[in-house]
């Protein structure tokens, strides 16, 4: 399951194994791996990854909705722009 997650959020954030490796400072075989399975990354690592992805450790690992934004087509300011107003939206849910 987490490689398969790593995959979609590679897919829909339309960026290439290289590229996600450069941007983690790791080996594109590494995130092969993770892909396939064959191998995990560390806990430090799959939080960077959730970072990168602007997902939770818990969507990685299969343990809530898959509920995912396709955001390939945005430009970084306007990602940010939505994680301010969904942080907005969940603290203004919990009042």
């Amino acid at each position: 399951m987490l490689g398969e997650n790593i995959r979609r959020c590679r897919k829909l954030r339309g960026i290439s194994q290289v590229e996600l490796a450069n941007i983690l400072g790791v080996s594109k075989q590494s995130i092969c791996n993770w892909e396939n399975n064959n191998i995990m990354p560390s806990i430090d690592m799959l939080v960077r990854v959730a970072k990168v992805f602007s997902v939770r450790t818990d969507y990685l690992l299969d343990l809530e909705p898959k509920d995912i934004l396709d955001v390939s087509a945005l430009s970084s300011e306007e990602v940010t722009h939505l994680r301010l107003l969904i942080e907005d939206l969940r603290k203004a849910k919990k009042k």
